[in-house]
């Protein structure tokens, strides 16, 4: 196994490890139906685009597992991806302690329905994938790097963070918890910031990107912004 697939895959197990205790531990038990279902969703999700990725754009797969706060080469990016960790981590702690303390009631009918969502969520990030290989994990220009007009380009400016964006707000629904809802505010300004700093970056960085801000009006969701 080379450094990259091993890498890619201790990269997945701490990343999943880290979710299972934030969500088990705060719960006080692994009885836990919609963490279960939750975890295995976001595990297969995740699985299926990275053997795409293996098998078709391992350079992206290289530029995916290198990220982080401490990837980044921009101070105000350091701070934002910490930031974006540390809301991440806590939108599974609070439905482990909603699920020991019982604080709101999810339906189960409606908790299968968001992790249908989360799964749409991972779809469009794998189109965005599939469209652009330039996707790294930090923000910066690669060499011969073009603008992508493409695929789910021509809806919206950044498809990745709009799949992240349905991910992310379903997770409390499928987590089974009303409470822990709010929690995905704060997640979602920390990337709005973020891809405000990327578009500047990239204005002033990337050939062709400000004709294509004046092209493509919409950030995230078409006909609304």
């Amino acid at each position: 196994m080379n450094n990259l697939l091993l890498k890619t895959v201790l990269g997945f197990a701490f990343l999943m490890l880290v979710l299972a205790l934030a969500l088990f531990l705060p719960a006080g038990t692994l009885n836990f139906w919609q963490a279960q279902v939750y975890l295995a969703d976001f595990a297969l999700c995740t699985l299926l685009i990275t053997a795409y990725l293996i098998k078709n754009d391992r350079e992206l797969l290289s530029g995916r597992v290198t990220a982080g706060p401490v990837a980044e080469t921009q101070k105000s990016q350091q701070i934002i991806q910490s930031l974006a960790s540390l809301f991440f981590i806590g939108l599974f702690i609070v439905p482990g302690l909603d699920h020991r303390f019982h604080w709101s009631y999810v339906p189960a009918a409606l908790s299968l329905i968001a992790d249908g969502f989360v799964a749409a969520g991972f779809y469009i990030v794998f189109l965005t994938f599939r469209e652009n290989s330039y996707t790294r994990g930090t923000i910066e220009v690669s060499a011969g790097q073009r603008v992508i007009t493409s695929g789910p380009y021509r809806l919206v400016r950044h498809p990745m963070y709009a799949g992240a964006f349905l991910l992310l707000i379903f997770t409390p629904i499928a987590l089974g918890s009303w409470v822990a809802l709010p929690f995905v505010i704060p997640l979602i300004l920390v990337i709005v910031v973020r891809l405000l700093d990327e578009e500047r970056f990239l204005s002033a960085n990337l050939s062709g990107y400000r004709e294509y801000l004046q092209q493509v009006r919409y950030r995230l969701i078409p006909f609304v912004w």
